[in-house]
C-alpha cells in the first residue's frame, strides 16, 4: 500500500468534494462526487450496500478517486487503489461524522442508516499536480 505524500496532505485534509470512479459490470467506469476522510492509512467514505457503486466495488475492488484544489482547480491529487474493507455501520455514526466535517454540525443519521457502511480504500499509487508546501522544499 502507498503512502500520500506529504505535498498531496493539503487536499486530502480539506473537506472537499472528490469523485470516486468503481467499474460497472458491463466495464464502463461510474463516477460520482464523495464525502470522505483520511484515518492516516485509508480513505474512507460512507455509503450503503444496497447502491450500484457497493454493487460496483464487490465485483471488481478498484477504485480511483479525484479531487482539485478549490483555489487553483488546475492543482490535484489522484489516489487509485481497491476496497481493502467494509465495515458495517448501522447508526449511520461515521455518516454524521462525515457531515459534521463537512460544515453541518447538527448532521444526524440518515433514513438509510441500516444499510450504511464504511467502505475502506487502500491506496496504491498517488498521481496529480500540486504546489510543493514551503515546508518541504
Amino acid at each position: 500500500m502507498a503512502t500520500i505524500p506529504e505535498q498531496y496532505r493539503y487536499l486530502i485534509d480539506q473537506p472537499l468534494f472528490a469523485h470516486l470512479a468503481t467499474v460497472r459490470p458491463d466495464g464502463t467506469p461510474q463516477v460520482n462526487p464523495m464525502w470522505f476522510g483520511f484515518d492516516g492509512e485509508h480513505i474512507l467514505f460512507t455509503h450503503t450496500s444496497t447502491r450500484q457503486k457497493f454493487k460496483n466495488l464487490q465485483a471488481n475492488p478498484a477504485m480511483s478517486l479525484s479531487m482539485t484544489d478549490p483555489e487553483k482547480p488546475y492543482l490535484y491529487a489522484e489516489l487509485r487503489g481497491h476496497l481493502a474493507e467494509v465495515v458495517p455501520d448501522p447508526t449511520g455514526d461515521y455518516y454524521v461524522e462525515l457531515g459534521r466535517r463537512y460544515g453541518n454540525a447538527a448532521q444526524t443519521p440518515p433514513p438509510d442508516a441500516a444499510d450504511r457502511v464504511i467502505l475502506k480504500m487502500a491506496i496504491d499509487r498517488v498521481s496529480g499536480r500540486v504546489e510543493t508546501p514551503k515546508h518541504l522544499e
